[in-house]
């Protein structure tokens, strides 16, 4: 995982208020396998910003290129 990359979330997370399949960005390696990941609605307006763990994510292949 690196900053920038699209993650989707891999399991609800209902302290946060996010639900499984969300989609955000990596904005932060906070530490090692924890991350500051910000999502947003479809019109690109920030829901919010959270530390989540890389276990929680899964990195989302938007570039064949890049697979």
């Amino acid at each position: 995982m690196q900053e920038h990359d699209v993650v989707a979330l891999l399991r609800d997370r209902p302290d946060l208020g996010l639900r499984r399949g969300w989609v955000g960005t990596l904005l932060l390696e906070l530490e090692p396998g924890a991350w500051e990941v910000e999502f947003a609605d479809h019109q690109g307006r920030t829901i919010g910003t959270v530390a989540l763990a890389e276990s929680d994510l899964l990195v989302l292949q938007l570039d064949p290129a890049r697979a």
